[in-house]
């Protein structure tokens, strides 16, 4: 009984010992079951926060860079040069002599205007292979995105694209009668003698909201004369006052800068210019310096249009008026349908609030604005699809 009764704590210790120890086991497979699903939830949330970090760094990239455009273009017919055109080599032709020189610019919100008016200049140019294009875009946008969606519409296009730094001319730019009329890549024009490389001497400059129904060599070839810097369409019937606030016209320091001057309203929509003279005469200076003084007291209303005038009108070199039939964008306010003023049609130019696209997005087109339809190379089917 003694060694049953002895042997009986001897098992009860036995198995009290086996219990602490199968507890002891079972605690230490938890801890370790505990730890992998710590480590893996560790590594879950260390792939988590990596991919946060990098989704952080795109949207700050995306927030930095202007999206050029999300709509598609279909590609245009290939263009071919007639026999009599000169032959300008390939790798030269964006800063030969010999080529037609041809700037614009181009953003989000013109982009589809632009592939239009690049259509239509080279449909009907006799010589298309030799137009050098130059298109002027924001700093700001994707260039990359921009090049393939010029190149995917126009494979044999010879282009360059020139980024425009808006910061040195944001400063100077104040609020006009339309919020378009404030955009910086609108002022990119005046600073074109700088963004081209010199060896571009003259260039015809174009505005995105237009058509050519004629050969653009003509236009390109206008004489300036010995010491015009530009050309374009000039009408001196409009009220030319108009273009400037009462503070400018009270002011004889200010409006006797027309004094010796027949000047009158000019579009800038359409021109060509003199690269190397306006070098010489430091234009680029002259017009900020009136932006300058617009900045102290209000002495215009419309944009980038008037520093132009009152630097150039006058002296310039009247173009036909076939060359830019504007205003079919009717005024800055309610953008109104409008004919087309008489004589001859060489340039359809749809300045103004009402642009083409937009009112035949809206189903709301003028007659005119067919017209530029049959330009419009934006691809409607996938429009829909998406």
């Amino acid at each position: 009984m003694r060694r049953n009764h002895l042997s009986y704590p001897n098992s009860l210790f036995f198995t009290f010992n086996i219990n602490r120890l199968f507890r002891y086991r079972v605690n230490i497979v938890c801890i370790y079951i505990d730890s992998v699903l710590m480590m893996k939830v560790i590594c879950t949330m260390a792939h988590l926060l990596h991919r946060l970090v990098i989704f952080t760094i795109l949207i700050t990239m995306a927030a930095t860079v202007t999206p050029i455009t999300h709509q598609h273009f279909k590609e245009a017919s290939k263009f071919y040069n007639s026999p009599a055109c000169l032959s300008i080599s390939e790798p030269y032709i964006l800063c030969s002599h010999q080529a037609l020189h041809l700037a614009m610019t181009i953003d989000k919100a013109y982009i589809r205007g632009s592939m239009a008016a690049i259509l239509s200049v080279l449909q009907h140019s006799s010589c298309p292979h030799n137009i050098a294009f130059h298109f002027l875009i924001s700093a700001t946008a994707n260039a990359s995105i921009l090049r393939a969606t010029i190149s995917s519409s126009f494979p044999y296009l010879y282009f360059r694209l020139y980024p425009f730094d808006h910061s040195s001319v944001a400063p100077l730019i104040s609020t006009s009668i339309r919020s378009a009329l404030d955009c910086p890549l609108n002022y990119a024009r005046i600073y074109l003698a700088s963004l081209l490389p010199s060896c571009i001497h003259r260039v015809l400059y174009l505005d995105s909201d237009l058509i050519l129904v004629d050969d653009v060599a003509e236009l390109a070839a206008i004489q300036l004369g010995d010491n015009s810097v530009l050309a374009a369409t000039e009408y001196c019937s409009a009220n030319f006052v108009s273009y400037f606030t009462p503070t400018f016209w009270s002011n004889p320091c200010l409006s006797l800068t027309f004094a010796n001057r027949k000047a009158c309203y000019f579009n800038t929509g359409v021109m060509v210019m003199d690269l190397d003279r306006w070098r010489e005469g430091d234009y680029t200076r002259k017009i900020e310096e009136w932006m300058e003084i617009q900045k102290r007291m209000r002495i215009y209303e419309l944009g980038s249009l008037p520093p132009f005038l009152l630097v150039f009108a006058g002296n310039i070199v009247p173009v036909d008026h076939r060359w830019n039939q504007h205003g079919l964008g009717g005024d800055n306010f309610d953008g109104l349908c409008r004919d087309l003023h008489p004589g001859p049609v060489s340039v359809l130019h749809w300045s103004g609030k009402g642009k083409p696209w937009a009112r035949l997005d809206a189903k709301t087109p003028c007659l005119l604005d067919a017209l530029w339809a049959s330009y419009d190379l934006m691809d409607t089917s996938f429009a829909f699809d998406s």
